[in-house]
């Protein structure tokens, strides 16, 4: 099972290298097992294809990120989350965001998202009477909000200081959620 796991990272971290150095439609299956030092068939035991091997490598990302924030207790964290992971691996992010397969990352970034969200609201709203429909609402918005912002800001090639817009944006806000909060207990 080790040597197993050792291949099939070696395998990703071939894929990745290559991702970092040209775009998604210029790399094979061929360019990446002759980096990686396999033959094709043992690419084609771990992964079905290219596309399989992202969404395994992107799968794999968002569960180290969900299971690094088990509890979130500033919005600002969840963005830096998202953020921190993406800059990682900038070039390989942008060549798939940039590609036909960029829906394998929107999945994978929406359920980030929508992890951090549940795990920031389950922090803050602790204590306040809220309906699990208006629990459901802020949540759907929230996420919507973080995914629009890193969307956003993957379209733009990561060129914009996100962490500065997002600081600045939070100081716009400030009051907002507590407002929405108030609102819903109102509602009850």
């Amino acid at each position: 099972m080790i040597m197993a796991n050792f291949t099939k990272k070696a395998i990703q971290g071939s894929f990745l290298k290559l991702l970092e150095e040209r775009p998604l439609s210029q790399i094979t299956v061929k360019d990446i097992v002759s980096d990686c030092g396999v033959n094709r068939n043992t690419f084609y035991y771990y992964f079905d294809d290219i596309p399989k091997l992202i969404e395994d490598i992107i799968e794999e990302d968002a569960a180290n990120l969900i299971s690094a924030y088990p509890t979130v207790e500033r919005l600002e964290d969840c963005l830096e989350a998202i953020i921190e992971t993406a800059l990682a691996k900038k070039r390989a992010v942008l060549h798939i965001y940039h590609s036909t397969n960029r829906d394998i990352y929107e999945f994978y970034l929406w359920k980030v998202c929508d992890h951090v969200i549940n795990a920031y609201t389950d922090t803050i709203l602790k204590g306040h009477n809220i309906s699990d429909s208006d629990l459901d609402i802020m949540r759907k918005y929230l996420s919507s909000f973080a995914f629009g912002l890193v969307s956003r800001w993957l379209g733009e090639n990561m060129t914009d200081d996100i962490r500065a817009s997002f600081s600045r944006l939070m100081e716009i806000r400030k009051g907002t959620l507590e407002e929405m909060i108030a609102r819903c207990e109102q509602t009850k």
